[in-house]
């Protein structure tokens, strides 16, 4: 199912600002160039912004070598941000302004359950999610006591249209119990903290590839307990995959970006792969950073 570029710009203002938000947690892959291409490439065909923004809430992993690689590869391939770089490091006030107004909701409440426990509940049903049960939901315990922070979600489906894959409906609660926000050793999750920046941020299309698109409707009911009372546009593009049917990893140096460039394959060369790759093109071809909105023009496949 390709992207409707008319049906999307509808549903948008005129100046529409995206985000690029890579983990310096290893270095870019070709799936990361996919993801580049959809991200520029959308916002160039509508008229709209880039904004990079680092995720680096997971501090355990996150090392800032490999964000100066991470930069240094996307400037070698030549996307080039309209507003940014931002990390996630840089304002930590953001995220606790923000649970502040969770917890006016009282809606909020220490969990001590650690992640042997809900590993222990997914063993039951393997290869699918298993909603955290709500055992400490009226436990009442003390949030400074080495415990984590849920927030509990709305029983009732999330409905929304996603702008390739169409109309969606997810039900939350029921797919992943209340939303944890932040671990017992006091780090803020991918969940929260996303959803606290694109509120922030004011982000009205996010692009992403299609492992995240269950992840869509509690970041849509998140963000209203936020105040955001309009989602925005998510956009969930296809992965690349390995032969085995695994995604791409940055940990394993899967197809990376810098192995690339010590082969000696231009920037051009790479982004025409891994738009061949995903179905953009028909066939590899040099494709230049600056022209990769002609991917998503009516005459393009995709």
């Amino acid at each position: 199912m390709g992207t409707n570029l008319d049906a999307l710009a509808a549903r948008l203002p005129s100046r529409p600002l995206t985000r690029f938000a890579p983990s310096p947690t290893g270095y870019l892959h070709l799936g990361h160039i996919v993801n580049a291409i959809y991200v520029w490439g959308l916002a160039r065909a509508l008229g709209g912004r880039v904004l990079l923004r680092i995720e680096d809430h997971d501090r355990l992993r996150s090392r800032r070598e490999y964000e100066a690689a991470l930069l240094e590869d996307l400037e070698w391939l030549g996307f080039d941000a309209d507003v940014g770089p931002v990390r996630q490091s840089d304002e930590p006030d953001a995220y606790e302004d923000a649970l502040a107004r969770l917890a006016r909701t009282e809606r909020v409440y220490a969990c001590d359950c650690s992640r042997k426990d809900i590993a222990a509940a997914a063993l039951l049903a393997p290869g699918v999610e298993v909603p955290y049960s709500g055992r400490c939901r009226d436990r009442r315990l003390d949030a400074e006591a080495g415990c984590g922070l849920r927030v509990e979600l709305t029983a009732g489906d999330e409905v929304f249209e996603d702008g390739r894959l169409g109309p969606q409906v997810q039900a939350p609660a029921a797919q992943c119990g209340d939303l944890l926000l932040r671990d017992r050793d006091g780090h803020w999750t991918y969940q929260f903290a996303v959803t606290v920046d694109d509120v922030r941020q004011r982000i009205d299309v996010v692009v992403r590839g299609e492992d995240l698109l269950s992840s869509t409707g509690r970041q849509i009911q998140l963000a209203r307990m936020l105040g955001r009372a309009t989602p925005p546009v998510f956009v969930h593009h296809a992965l690349l995959l390995k032969r085995s049917g695994e995604k791409l990893s940055k940990s394993s140096g899967d197809t990376g970006v810098r192995e690339l460039r010590a082969a000696g394959v231009s920037a051009a060369d790479a982004i025409g792969r891994a738009a061949a790759a995903c179905g953009l093109l028909e066939k590899a071809q040099p494709v230049r950073a600056r022209d990769v909105g002609q991917l998503f023009r009516p005459h393009a496949a995709g």
